[in-house]
């Protein structure tokens, strides 16, 4: 296997600073076992993270969860990173904001929050994620508007929402939000689990693009909309996390650190815990994070791919979700041996018709439904 050239520095932190969370996402991306993982680092190992984190050159610091706002230490977390001198940006859920934290945050240093809505009524935002939460997003992003911070919306898209997507849009614009990612859900995680209810059509996809742009002419640069499009659908694989270990650094709640957020997954790959090294030990040596850098590790049809320097291979945890093989091409290629795996879930879903049944419920994220798929 050909030696990977040495890599630039983890620009990109993120701190995932526990698996708790108060909602239950049918599309989540913590792990599916997340229930068997309960252990955190304090505060005093998440400080010495990020000043090993900004010696290496990380400049960007990402505090996610779960949901990050119940650590009671959340805002000495951000004093220290904005001494360091990162861009701070805090993904919520917004449980747990309310105007006397979000002064808080502000005076430690916060530069960005991140909201998450699922979707654009309180029936269906509060039945994907379990939770009654729709009318308190609401009064958090106006929170994250007093505060000066910029209004920066996430809804996760999938077959449950997809044909609202006009509706989320106006509502993003109405709360006078300057940024809005429409981010096509990724099937692993929570998401694989229930794919056959979350994965949407080709005419779905067509339209909701052809409404996004509608409302991108219309309104500028008033509010910036991001439509991450979903592989499945493409035939294309796309670079893992920017190519695997290349820029982004992950550290899990238990000290892990990852190359992404869901690699802990793949088997026979030894990932090292920040409490035993440090991070540019992790980062420069470790087998976890070279295993999958560059191209030397590919193999056909990857290997003579003139795209391999593009896509990099594709997602990892894909291959080996979907061909138990987490060297193999990125099924979602059309090149792969095992695209027609993918073929055969987006034809179903184009198959199935409103009401149809479907094998098993949705599962949502919670620690009893944690457990059990982790048997």
């Amino acid at each position: 296997m050909t030696q990977a050239p040495r890599p630039g520095p983890p620009l990109w932190l993120l701190a995932e600073l526990t698996y708790r969370c108060p909602l239950h996402c049918v599309f989540c991306f913590n792990p599916v076992d997340f229930a068997q993982q309960d252990s955190e680092l304090d505060t005093e190992d998440w400080l010495r993270v990020l000043r090993e984190g900004r010696a290496l050159g990380a400049v960007q610091c990402g505090l996610s969860g779960g949901e990050p706002l119940l650590r009671d230490d959340l805002e000495i977390i951000v004093a220290e990173a904005r001494r360091l001198g990162y861009y701070t940006n805090l993904l919520t859920s917004g449980v747990g904001l309310n105007a006397e934290r979000a002064a808080a945050l502000k005076a430690a240093g916060l530069d960005h929050v991140q909201l998450s809505f699922q979707d654009s009524t309180r029936e269906m935002n509060d039945f994907l994620s379990h939770t009654k939460t729709f009318e308190l997003k609401n009064r958090v992003a106006k929170i994250i508007k007093d505060q000066g911070w910029p209004m920066v919306m996430n809804v996760v898209i999938h077959r449950l929402n997809i044909d609202h997507i006009d509706r989320i849009i106006a509502m993003a614009h109405e709360m006078g939000a300057e940024y809005l990612e429409l981010a096509n859900t990724q099937y692993y995680s929570w998401a694989f689990v229930n794919r056959d209810h979350l994965l949407p059509t080709h005419e779905q996809l067509r339209h909701a693009e052809e409404v996004t742009d509608a409302w991108r002419a219309r309104l500028g640069e008033r509010m910036r909309i991001f439509f991450v499009a979903p592989d499945y659908h493409e035939g294309r694989a796309k670079k893992c996390v920017n190519g695997w270990g290349s820029m982004f650094l992950t550290v899990a709640p238990d000290g892990t650190a990852l190359p992404c957020h869901t690699a802990k997954m793949l088997p026979g790959l030894e990932f090292p815990n920040v409490k035993a090294h440090s991070l540019r030990e992790i980062w420069f040596d470790s087998e976890g994070f070279n295993r999958y850098r560059g191209t030397g590790w590919m193999k056909e049809p990857c290997a003579s791919c003139d795209q391999r320097e593009q896509d990099l291979g594709g997602c990892r945890c894909q291959a080996y979700l979907l061909a138990q093989d987490a060297a193999a091409a990125d099924p979602v290629c059309a090149k792969s041996p095992d695209h027609q795996r993918v073929v055969e879930a987006v034809q179903r879903a184009a198959a199935r018709e409103p009401g149809d049944p479907i094998e098993h419920p949705l599962v949502f994220r919670d620690p009893a439904n944690s457990r059990r798929l982790a048997l």
